[in-house]
């Protein structure tokens, strides 16, 4: 079995008409320890990673099986043939354009050390039996890895592991960051360090992939920051020590907020004392950007709190009855504190009482990949973990079960995600910055291209012209703050279908304000959309676009839907001084989720609850724009 081979197909190339063509380039330095590379004036493409990627170095995703390391990772990302842990030749359709490895800072590299360790010289028992399970079974390392990791959560190790702990720490990650540095290619290709910091009370799920912009020589100044027995303030204290220690810069993303039980995006602090304007403008600084969508759902919205909304369901489906460790119920009082745009709108009213916004976030997507392989494509569902990816049942010991998927994840898990920074080139400082200034967007794996400008005077007429540069000139882009000029703000949306991928379906600009009484509210307006001319809108709705995908056969077609959408719109409910912000959700037409292919490729029988989640319309969701009050 192999993964589609490479296509030919450029996202560049097919987005020539959302660049800044002709603006030239300029030789600037290109990051720490990058030299120099020709950058573009302005952001000039979309650029595709993956921020949430996991290898042999994490302790639940060796546990699970996988058995390749940052190597693989790297060259799998950057468009090479690997053969993954269970002998299957996998390569990416697509390369990407840069990779966040991010192993889980506790435990780092612990599970693979015990594992290589001779028989011999393990003395304690407990670590000579892991040893064994590890080395027994797919199932019985999987039950070690469990047991482990329930030790760490309570500071239980075995001595002779918690001895060693630091110094397997640093070995594990001075390894890895030496790959990082040597794959790293400024302007082919952007190899980037991080790590995932897990803090979990109660199986609440509050955990951050911390992302670095700098090489080895500033990242080896300090160790990742472990999750366990911590608050996330110290986690800011971490980082803003390493700022000051080495003159580099890091930055926090929140991931699967959907799972946190309302903690995530809390109305007050930890401890139930009110927000305070310091932790408000703490955490915009160190959290710029929020991962709202990956394989553990979608936190983009809800339909409880959004029931106006015909689309707030995608990635849902049980996901919103328990946290992450199933430990406790999920409410419906809880779910504005798990989903983004619930969380969005909390923080105009945070802000207002405030003067400070700590829910000023952009929107990216990533995989929280666990098999070393960053991959999204519905029609090549990898698994997430070696217990459940594909098997090459002509190797040796290899329960031949596995090569139909047998005890794989459920339906209701999604395929991945992805970020797309734009950026002036693919350097680490470029990607970063794009993050830093919010300049990025989501999708749910399809590779859209997506651009939203605000400002007070864009017409139709600047399509004709270098549109891009006067969306910088004269407005702000995705991620940006606009300055309300007693004027209605004018946007400037364009997207582009995947050129591998489905037609468009339709654009929505989402707005969330506070009212005149202090209330937040929101509103989806569907902006541009194919064939205006026959689908009108029906009280305020646009029809359904339609769907073409034949189920048997897990296929569809783009006989309906365009390949290309864009509109100049102006905020018909503008009211000065309103404190507001703007988002696009981008949707494709209907199209084959990941269970439909695989009921095809190894002739399973999906349950009814499968079948009606069997098709889907996957998704971009761009970065707000906030429009602020002239006062401020």
């Amino acid at each position: 079995m192999r993964n589609r081979v490479a296509k030919m197909a450029s996202v560049l190339g097919l987005s020539l008409i959302m660049c800044a063509c002709g603006s030239g380039v300029t030789p600037e330095q290109a990051g720490d320890g990058e030299g120099t590379i020709e950058l573009a004036e302005f952001p000039d493409r979309p650029y595709w990673g993956d921020t949430h990627l996991h290898t042999d170095l994490s302790g639940d995703a060796f546990g699970f099986g996988v058995r390749l390391g940052s190597e693989e990772a790297l060259r799998f990302a950057r468009g090479e043939e690997v053969e993954s842990t269970f002998g299957v030749v996998a390569q990416l359709a697509r390369p990407l354009d840069f990779l966040v490895i991010s192993d889980h800072s506790d435990g780092l590299g612990a599970f693979k050390r015990l594992y290589d360790a001779p028989r011999i010289a393990l003395r304690d028992p407990t670590l000579r039996r892991w040893h064994d399970m590890m080395h027994e079974s797919p199932e019985q390392s999987t039950r070690a890895a469990g047991e482990i990791i329930d030790r760490a959560a309570s500071n239980d190790f075995p001595a002779a592991m918690a001895k060693n702990r630091e110094e397997t720490t640093r070995s594990a990650w001075h390894g890895q960051l030496d790959l990082i540095d040597q794959f790293n290619e400024p302007g082919v290709f952007t190899a980037m360090s991080g790590f995932e910091w897990t803090l979990m009370p109660q199986g609440n799920n509050l955990h951050r992939v911390v992302m670095f912009r700098d090489g080895s020589e500033r990242t080896k100044q300090v160790l990742p920051y472990p999750g366990f027995g911590n608050t996330v303030e110290g986690l800011w204290d971490f980082m803003e020590g390493y700022a000051r220690q080495t003159q580099g810069q890091v930055l926090a993303i929140p991931h699967n907020p959907n799972l946190s039980n309302g903690l995530m995006f809390e109305m007050t602090l930890a401890d139930g004392s009110p927000m305070t304007q310091e932790y408000a403008q703490r955490r915009a600084e160190m959290e710029p950007v929020v991962e709202v969508t990956q394989i553990k759902g979608d936190s983009e919205a809800h339909p409880f709190l959004s029931p106006n909304d015909e689309f707030a369901g995608f990635g849902v489906t049980g996901w919103d009855k328990a946290n992450l460790n199933t430990e406790q119920a999920t409410r419906p009082e809880m779910y504005a504190g798990n989903y983004a745009r619930a969380a969005l709108k909390r923080g105009l009213t945070l802000e207002r009482q405030l003067g400070a916004n700590p829910y000023a976030f952009g929107m990216i997507g990533a995989t929280d990949s666990h098999t070393a392989f960053a991959t999204g494509d519905e029609d090549n569902f990898y698994g997430k973990h070696s217990g459940n990816e594909p098997v090459n049942t002509e190797r040796a010991n290899l329960p031949q079960n596995l090569g139909t998927r047998e005890g794989r994840f459920g339906w209701h898990y999604l395929a991945g995600g992805y970020a797309a920074a734009w950026a002036r080139g693919n350097t680490r400082a470029e990607i970063f910055d794009a993050f830093k200034r919010r300049e990025v967007y989501a999708t749910t794996g399809p590779r859209m291209v997506v651009r939203m400008f605000a400002g007070f005077d864009f017409s139709e007429e600047d399509w004709a012209d270098d549109w891009v540069r006067a969306g910088y000139s004269r407005g702000v882009p995705m991620g940006g703050e606009l300055t309300d000029q007693s004027a209605a703000p004018v946007f400037m949306i364009s997207a582009q279908k995947d050129p591998d991928g489905a037609n468009l379906d339709r654009v929505q600009v989402v707005k969330g304000w506070v009212d005149a009484a202090g209330e937040a509210q929101e509103r989806i307006y569907d902006v541009v959309w194919s064939d205006m001319e026959n689908r009108r809108p029906v009280n305020g709705k646009v029809p359904p676009v339609g769907d073409t995908v034949d189920r048997e056969n897990a296929s569809y077609t783009n006989t309906i839907g365009v390949t290309a959408l864009r509109t100049v719109w102006t905020d018909p409910d503008y009211i000065e001084g309103q404190r507001a912000f703007y988002y696009l959700r981008v949707l494709e037409i209907p199209t084959p989720r990941w269970t439909l292919f695989d009921a095809r490729r190894f002739g399973i029988t999906l349950n009814e609850e499968a079948m009606a989640d069997a098709v889907a319309q996957e998704r971009a969701y761009s970065s707000p724009i906030w429009l602020k009050p002239a006062a401020e």
